[in-house]
């Protein structure tokens, strides 16, 4: 099978790579450089795990083809904490005891750090709303939510830029 020279700016990084023309950016990012804080959970767009900005975008990494983010930056969550500084979202979840087991939580703040570019001071609803694509078995939500509040109240305070503006 053919490969692809490709070439991505991974949390401000450029990264290259030959890949088959088959392989999704969430394997790119795993496999390939080793950041496994970007999860596989249901390969069909479904869980959000896999949700990473791409380009300033919300995106879910297993819809995009390795191929396709060539030229692209990528911010994973290994690319929010600033060295041992956790990203306000990440202490936030942490704080109010946002994660359970984990496994959707990476997804849950990249999506939130998209949510928070869009709209800093979003109600609970729109919270609510802008999470909706990201799914947790474990938490019910609710603290989730409060450390969303939490980290955009901090954020506000500390006048934090966001991510650019755009959805994919």
């Amino acid at each position: 099978m053919s490969t692809h020279h490709i070439s991505v700016t991974v949390n401000g990084e450029v990264r290259e790579a030959d890949v088959e023309p088959r392989l999704l950016l969430v394997h790119l990012l795993r496999d390939t450089f080793g950041l496994t804080g970007t999860h596989v959970g249901c390969d069909t767009s479904n869980c959000g795990a896999c949700t990473v900005v791409l380009d300033g975008r919300s995106t879910k990494s297993c819809t995009v083809l390795a191929v396709q983010a060539d030229g692209s930056e990528v911010r994973t969550i290994e690319g929010l904490a600033q060295g041992a500084t956790l990203h306000p979202l990440q202490q936030a979840f942490w704080d109010q005891h946002g994660l359970q087991c984990g496994f959707c939580t990476p997804g849950m703040i990249m999506q939130a750090s998209w949510l928070l570019a869009q709209n800093p001071d979003p109600s609970e609803d729109e919270i609510r709303e802008g999470i909706a694509g990201n799914l947790c078995r474990c938490t019910g939500y609710v603290n989730i939510v409060k450390a969303i509040q939490q980290a955009a109240a901090e954020m506000r305070a500390a006048g934090a830029p966001g991510e650019p503006a755009a959805v994919r």
